[in-house]
């Protein structure tokens, strides 16, 4: 006689799976640095990549600083988890706005990059939207 085993998967109250939450938050850490790394630090340092396209847009420094604190604190916020959904609706915002301007203005080679950020955005911003209710109980008791 033969036993057949089944694989036990540890599922959450939530309904989630352990693989689920795991993947979830390798997914935001990755977007994190990301954020932080590659997107911001360019435009923060200003490298002549970055600062070349803001010249274009007529933004200049002021521009893509601001942008690139805009993105750092996205990425960071991404790895907290009670701001975490905020973080990923806000960063999809501003992902939005590169992709109209990569249309209407730059013309350049990576017009489907912000839209390819929005999807693992979206679903982090969905995964974690309990945090939200979290968050807004923490900002009315102080306030």
């Amino acid at each position: 006689m033969s036993e057949t085993t089944v694989p036990v998967t540890s599922v959450t109250a939530d309904g989630t799976s352990r693989g689920a939450r795991i993947s979830l938050s390798a997914l935001q850490v990755t977007l994190g640095l990301f954020f932080a790394l590659a997107s911001a630090l360019p435009k923060l340092i200003a490298h002549p990549s970055a600062a070349e396209g803001f010249d274009k847009l007529g933004w200049g420094s002021t521009g893509m600083y601001i942008i690139g604190v805009l993105e750092l604190a996205g990425g960071i916020a991404l790895l907290i988890p009670l701001l975490s959904s905020v973080a990923a609706v806000s960063l999809s915002a501003l992902m939005v706005g590169a992709f109209i301007v990569n249309v209407t203005v730059l013309h350049g080679p990576y017009v489907a990059t912000p839209l390819i950020l929005i999807l693992p955005l979206a679903l982090i911003a969905w995964a974690r939207r309990s945090h939200n209710t979290e968050l807004l109980r923490l900002v009315r008791r102080r306030a």
